[in-house]
């Protein structure tokens, strides 16, 4: 898997910035408390809801001490979800794959952006076909509609699954198509960047906002920050309230601003994903998005 342009911090949180007024608003806390980790807090909530990528891993790696920290919440009996905005992986994958990394997450106990877009997508297209933008492995078997690889052939809409192929000229296309004819996008991961060893990867929802901008389109969001990723998060902790439930993510924008509209507590994890080698202090005052705690890793 490759992906055809890196980015920096700076950058990104230049670019998320921009376009906020595209993003849910939310209250945030006066301050910061800062914290070495989740088990240091655990007592506050009976629930979490974990960011992936920059939290439990980098690219293909689980990141130092996840495994073991959520073997200690577990035993301290508290509920975990993971929600991400990895869109790639059927559900059966992911969880294959956390647990190739030492987690041990039952299906119903991972909610993707993935789900969250195909159990919504006749509510924007109630029917025609789908073409994806997607990871060339991918397939969508697990998706109620009628969706295949995007290749210039007519469809009904664009569905942005993933950014590992797509490079400057395939979003030229689909540029080219929807200027010839207006169409549904949606995008099932809104990030801007995830983390990767090599750096930062533009995903899907910076070509998204980009195709925005240059169109004057209304794409439309399914995952972080968007309040139907924790609908779909809050459906699994029935009987929870959400002052006692802490979302933990490494990107103020999705992770932080999310779960703060859902009315969740929130922690910024620091070292491993967005923000990794940065004073995060610069970048919580420039936009305003305050988390409750913050630890350099869980």
């Amino acid at each position: 898997m490759s992906y055809s342009e890196i980015w920096d911090t700076q950058d990104a949180f230049d670019r998320y910035e921009a376009i906020r007024h595209r993003m849910p608003r939310a209250a945030f806390p006066s301050g910061t408390t800062q914290c070495s980790g989740l088990l240091e807090i655990a007592d506050m909530f009976d629930a979490f809801v974990l960011d992936s990528f920059g939290v439990l891993n980098v690219g293909e790696a689980a990141i130092p001490g996840a495994v073991a920290c959520l073997e200690q919440l577990r035993a301290r009996g508290k509920h975990l979800i993971v929600l991400t905005n990895a869109a790639s992986y059927t559900r059966e994958t992911a969880v294959r794959r956390y647990r190739a990394l030492g987690f041990d997450f039952a299906p119903d106990e991972v909610v993707s952006s993935r789900d969250v877009a195909a159990s919504r997508l006749k509510e924007v297209l109630p029917v025609g076909n789908w073409g994806a933008i997607a990871a060339p492995e991918d397939r969508f078997t697990d998706i109620p509609a009628k969706v295949e690889h995007w290749s210039g052939q007519e469809v009904d809409g664009f569905l942005f699954l993933s950014s590992a192929a797509l490079d400057a000229d395939l979003l030229a296309s689909v540029s080219t198509a929807i200027r010839h004819r207006k169409r549904p996008v949606v995008v099932a991961n809104p990030d801007l960047v995830a983390p990767r060893e090599t750096g930062l990867s533009k995903e899907p929802g910076y070509y998204a906002h980009q195709l925005a901008d240059d169109l004057t389109i209304a794409p439309v969001y399914f995952g972080k920050p968007y309040t139907n990723a924790f609908e779909d998060a809050k459906s699994r902790l029935t009987g929870i309230h959400p002052q006692r439930i802490a979302m933990v993510g490494d990107t103020l924008h999705t992770d932080i601003l999310g779960g703060a509209v859902a009315g969740f507590k929130t922690v910024l994890v620091r070292d491993h994903g967005l923000f990794a080698g940065h004073a995060t202090e610069t970048f919580i005052s420039r936009s305003g998005i305050v988390p409750d705690f913050s630890c350099a890793g869980i």
